[in-house]
């Protein structure tokens, strides 16, 4: 069976209950006082008490009704409820006026009843003063029984009261638990978005570092490049200038002695056919000398 079904079929049970015990309430209360011999128990106040109870039950089985009603399964279930819940609205003001219409025949009885209690007093007799001191003690039951009425009346409208608060503190706490759960959910989530940033920013530092190294060896590995080249060239230009003034200083002679008086001077060095030249000495007068680089 379905769940919402089970339920209305429990509320059923539950108005037929309730309504029998209100109308046996209220008829007790329409007959109230029509005996001489009332039992302190079922005074005039608690039968209304008890009656206002029953009603304020039925009421709460009418709003029970109608949160249920559109949830059932099949749209002819939907209209027996609504139908039921309409009947049972018409009982309930019926109730209301029937308990009205008691207490008014109550407080007749007890009119007429007290009527006949003072003209029995009024007589003489011992069964007048029978009566004057059986009254005075149901008096004073009554009165007691009142008092205690009311306190257990007022101590039940507190533990009412304390039931409601509970129930929302409970409502709050429910409420409290699934912010705190979706919260968790969302911290969940956040802490695994850091986690990747945190491993991307470790990456990216890692890959910082290794850039910068690669920087600083490729800066170092051009510097001795450049110190290199700059040497290298500095070397060669040293070694093409000496070279050079030296050439230009032997030619410089032999011109000379070639030019002196008289032919005196001293011949010039024969040079062998076979002998193998310098190169050194060729490039230097052939043509100029270029960097190696």
């Amino acid at each position: 069976m379905d769940e919402v079904v089970e339920q209305v079929e429990n509320a059923k049970k539950e108005w037929e209950e309730t309504y029998n015990k209100a109308q046996q309430h209220i008829n007790s209360i329409h007959d109230f006082g029509k005996s001489r011999t009332e039992k302190s128990s079922s005074s005039l106040p608690r039968l209304n008490a008890l009656a206002q109870d029953e009603l304020g039950l039925l009421n709460s089985l009418v709003f029970k009704l109608d949160l249920l009603a559109p949830q059932l399964p099949s749209h002819l279930q939907v209209e027996s409820a609504l139908s039921l819940l309409k009947s049972w609205k018409d009982q309930i003001q019926r109730l209301r006026l029937n308990l009205r219409n008691a207490n008014l025949q109550a407080k007749e009885n007890m009119r007429k009843s007290a009527k006949e209690e003072r003209e029995l007093l009024l007589g003489g007799g011992e069964e007048s003063t029978i009566r004057r001191r059986n009254l005075q003690t149901k008096a004073g039951m009554t009165s007691a029984a009142e008092t205690i009425t009311d306190s257990l009346r007022r101590t039940r409208q507190l533990m009412v009261q304390e039931v409601e608060r509970s129930g929302s503190t409970l409502m709050a706490f429910e409420e409290s638990t699934g912010v705190l759960k979706k919260a968790e959910s969302e911290y969940k989530g956040h802490r695994s978005l850091l986690m990747r940033t945190r491993n991307l920013l470790s990456t990216m530092q890692r890959q910082d570092v290794l850039d910068r190294v690669i920087l600083a060896l490729g800066f170092l590995f051009f510097s001795l490049a450049v110190l290199y080249v700059v040497s290298k060239r500095i070397g060669i230009l040293k070694l093409q200038r000496t070279v050079t003034a030296a050439i230009r200083s032997g030619m410089a002679g032999q011109a000379n002695i070639l030019q002196r008086p008289g032919g005196d001077g001293l011949q010039p060095p024969h040079v062998h056919r076979n002998a193998v030249p310098d190169p050194g000495i060729e490039v230097a007068l052939g043509q100029p000398m270029h960097d190696e680089l």
